[in-house]
């Protein structure tokens, strides 16, 4: 047998219950030594689950958990870590107030002699500059970096533990292109170096852009494993949805210039982060916004929607200027925006409340809104087949998929003019995004101007009427119909375009 089909993990007979929600029940799975491992399958397929029990976040309600042929018993994030098993989970596990450096050697093995810490460090700080994260400064304080920084970060975490076993719970979800690219270049050069490597990501590019192997769930059942190459895209979406989900975007409509102007913005600029920016959005119009991260762009979502002080330039709102200078004036029926944070933990949901009370922050303090009234938000999760077993649940109870549509559930009960979103279907299913992408389509047909900050550019291609690129906090470049492509998006981004250049003095 080659020493790379020998499996390094194997689990038999594996079961979670949480009360009467089986989350998996009785799955076989084994990773070989020296592969990449990619697994599949909806929010709430129980992918995620199978990855804490190896990361000893949880302990399995029946089975057998085999690293070398030995049954281990994975009692604690530590044991799994001291034999070699290191996780990166999607929700990102930085404690906020603390520095760069302070995070990387929090429950790090031999952190207290300094021979051991300066090492894991180095190791550490070169990771970062090889996935373009060289800027990022130990003494920083996380709280003060981007979320895609912050993904960063936790990637150099991980490797500086050198795991056996790496598992990468949607690592690359917040980054764009070229970083992922570099990422997977190093995660390559992990396996060549003998690690195995478990890789949930709901990209397909990506997938078949590393994976050795795939495994998909569906149901917390393993359904199938096969070789990279061995089934196509929508064999693969039919194995994890149990059925044919149609196409992933929905028809895009002819474009039409006869829908009135909702949102005008002229010369909008903020402290350096972006400058001179200009757009309009109308009725049923989709307008995107790319580029590569930190480039200006969520930052003027965040301005959009009153979230910067000093914010200077000109806002109309249905042909009135406007002037609002916080979220609680931005959402007043006057002006009636709404805006989808990027991390939806964190900016969007409180997680220690239900999902009724955080379905109710948005209303709060309209006088023509019930807030309390379930029936506000029913007709969106109905839409969006929430699943949950009760709105007084906690909202940390749901999967990253669900928590998206309570937070979209929540906004879209104020009914807004103008909804803006910033990447609202990073680490998301395809069947989740396939609702979102309908729910988005809908609303622009039922008059609704959106504003779509994405990282994806096949969602800025298939979804939006136009789009814009930003590069160094301005606009690079607009484009839309057959200009928008994948390549002039790319290009823009690096600011190589001819039709548009960004100037520095």
């Amino acid at each position: 047998m080659n020493q790379h089909d020998v499996p390094l993990l194997q689990m038999r007979d594996i079961s979670m219950h949480f009360g009467a929600t089986k989350a998996l029940e009785d799955v076989d799975f084994a990773c070989r030594s020296h592969e990449i491992h990619a697994v599949l399958g909806e929010n709430g397929a129980g992918k995620s689950t199978l990855m804490k029990l190896i990361a000893g976040v949880l302990q399995p309600t029946g089975g057998r958990i085999i690293l070398d042929d030995t049954d281990v018993k994975l009692a604690t994030p530590r044991t799994a870590q001291d034999l070699g098993l290191v996780c990166m989970f999607q929700e990102l596990s930085l404690v906020p107030d603390l520095t760069v450096r302070e995070n990387l050697l929090l429950g790090a093995p031999g952190s207290g002699l300094g021979w051991l810490r300066s090492e894991a460090l180095a190791k550490a700080q070169d990771v970062l500059t090889r996935i373009d994260g060289g800027h990022i400064k130990m003494s920083t304080r996380v709280s003060d970096l981007s979320l895609p920084s912050r993904q960063q970060v936790e990637i150099a975490k991980a490797l500086m533990r050198a795991p056996r076993l790496l598992i990468l719970d949607e690592a690359t979800s917040a980054l764009n292109a070229s970083v992922v690219a570099k990422v997977f270049d190093l995660i390559r050069a992990e396996r060549d170096q003998g690690t195995s490597v478990l890789f949930i990501s709901h990209r397909f590019h990506e997938i078949e852009a590393l994976a050795d192997r795939i495994s998909v769930f569906r149901n917390g059942s393993r359904v199938a494993t096969f070789d990279q190459g061995a089934h196509s895209y929508d064999e693969i979406i039919n194995m994890m949805v149990g059925q044919k989900i149609g196409e992933l975007f929905p028809p895009k409509p002819p474009v039409s210039a006869t829908g009135k102007e909702v949102l005008k913005v002229e010369n909008f600029s903020w402290e350096g982060r972006f400058a001179d920016v200009s757009l309009s959005v109308r009725e049923g119009q989709i307008v995107g916004l790319g580029g590569l991260d930190g480039q200006g762009q969520g930052a003027f979502l965040m301005g959009l929607f009153g979230l910067l002080r000093r914010a200077e330039g000109r806002i109309s709102v249905s042909g009135k200027p406007v002037s609002y200078s916080s979220p609680k004036a931005a959402k007043q029926p006057d002006i009636a925006l709404a805006f989808i944070p990027e991390d939806r933990k964190t900016e969007g949901l409180i997680q220690e409340q239900s999902i009724l009370e955080n379905l109710q922050l948005a209303a709060l303090g309209l006088k023509d809104l019930d807030a309390s009234d379930p029936e506000l938000y029913t007709s969106t999760l109905d839409r969006l087949e929430l699943k949950h077993g009760g709105l007084e649940l906690p909202v940390s109870s749901l999967s990253g998929g669900n928590q998206q549509k309570v937070v979209l559930a929540k906004w879209l009960a104020i009914k807004p003019r103008c909804l803006l979103l910033a990447d609202p279907t990073r680490g998301i299913d395809v069947k989740t995004k396939t609702q979102i992408y309908q729910m988005l389509r809908r609303l622009a047909d039922e008059g609704t101007a959106i504003l779509l900050l994405s990282t994806d550019y096949e969602e800025l291609i298939q979804l939006c009427d136009e789009t814009h690129i930003f590069y160094a906090g301005r606009l690079a470049a607009s484009m839309s119909g057959d200009n928008m492509t994948a390549q002039n998006i790319i290009a823009a981004s690096l600011n190589v375009t001819e039709e548009r250049k960004v100037v520095h003095a």
